[in-house]
């Protein structure tokens, strides 16, 4: 089984509205963030809608929101609506037609075993705890980012005058000598 670019951008773009889950979030933050194609994200967003997953505020305040808390939503919950089913073969589809080995197959069996453990992991992780993941990698890249760990000042203004003066104090004691 192999997840799509749509499943794997809806959960980029379902953690990106959870990251500001009590604001608004545009498609175009996200498609800066994470480097999609805004049109495409356009068209997951409008399955999302109709998932009732998130919800679309106009005006100019507007964006997407999640319709609710991110402990709700399951990364299953997300695959499916934007993927369908998540069996590994037709054959375990629930509206699929039994074929004509259905009670004397062997491999049915690995593939519903294969089934079973997909379910059991993405069912088992939630939006919230790839929220707070993503919220660990991106402090952890913003230190990174920051190898000396310096504190980078928040007024480099008033830096710069410190600077000037530290600068034209070595250039008096420089002109004495």
């Amino acid at each position: 089984m192999k997840i799509s670019t749509k499943g794997r951008y809806a959960l980029r773009m379902m953690i990106e509205f959870g990251l500001n889950s009590t604001n608004t979030t545009k498609i175009n933050q996200v498609a800066k963030n994470q480097q999609i194609s805004e049109k495409y994200l356009e068209q997951i967003a409008s399955t999302l809608i109709k998932g009732k997953f998130i919800k679309s505020i106009r005006g100019a305040q507007g964006g997407y929101i999640l319709a609710k808390d991110p402990k709700e939503y399951t990364v299953g919950d997300i695959l499916r609506l934007t993927e369908g089913s998540l069996a590994p073969v037709y054959c375990l589809e629930s509206n699929s037609e039994p074929c004509w080995q259905n009670n004397a197959c062997v491999s049915k069996k690995v593939f519903k075993s294969i089934e079973d453990a997909i379910n059991n992991v993405v069912d088992n992780i939630t939006l919230y705890d790839l929220i707070e993941e993503e919220k660990l990698i991106r402090s952890t890249n913003l230190k990174d980012s920051n190898p000396n760990n310096l504190d980078i000042p928040k007024n480099p203004i008033s830096d710069h005058n410190t600077i000037s003066e530290d600068i034209n104090k070595s250039d008096s004691a420089m002109t004495k000598i």
